[in-house]
């Protein structure tokens, strides 16, 4: 009986099948988060697993292969960004407009998802992406430092931001359609 033997690159591969296939419209979605073109995503996530599977031998089981490749993922968009010349750096104006504006109360529950997604891409980048991985992808804090390589702190402190100006947003859009939140109907009743 001859081929019964399996190769150790058909072992990997079908481990990596298994493993990483299941994360694949997640990463998708967070690629087209990233570079907001449907083409460029299917190309990054395209490049993120075949770094994936590459790299496969340094994953350890039992881990969080989602957060890995989504590591490896913002690590091959950054390379793509650099390549293309169209990583700049900017001042942090975001941050000191966040830390100005004034604490706005949660909002009703009558929203559409449009309406959300309308809100969310009003949340300067920066502050927006932190709050899709923990609030959506629901990755760690210290999951998200090591995919954005910023300290866990910075993560905590766009997160709490980027919340703050999402609900902003929120109570915007709802203010447009007359939903106000309870405290600010009792106080117009007064």
């Amino acid at each position: 009986m001859f081929g019964l033997g399996r190769s150790e690159k058909e072992d990997r591969w079908e481990n990596f099948e298994k493993e990483a296939f299941p994360h694949v419209p997640d990463l998708f979605r967070i690629a087209i988060w990233l570079v907001r073109d449907r083409a460029e995503a299917e190309d990054l996530l395209q490049e993120t697993l075949s770094q994936a599977l590459k790299s496969f031998h340094r994953y350890e089981q039992g881990t969080n292969i989602r957060a890995w490749m989504t590591k490896i993922m913002y690590h091959v968009n950054g390379k793509r960004l650099r390549k293309l010349g169209r990583l700049r750096l900017v001042e942090d104006k975001e941050e000191l407009i966040a830390e100005t504006i004034a604490f706005e109360p949660s909002i009703d529950q009558h929203l559409t998802d449009k309406e959300i997604l309308t809100a969310i891409k009003q949340v300067p980048e920066k502050f927006r992406e932190i709050v899709l991985l923990a609030d959506v992808e629901e990755f760690s804090y210290k999951e998200i430092a090591e995919m954005m390589r910023v300290p866990i702190g910075t993560v905590m402190s766009r997160l709490h931001r980027g919340r703050k100006l999402f609900r902003l947003e929120l109570a915007s859009i709802a203010r447009q359609y007359g939903i106000f939140p309870a405290e600010r109907r009792e106080a117009e009743q007064r």
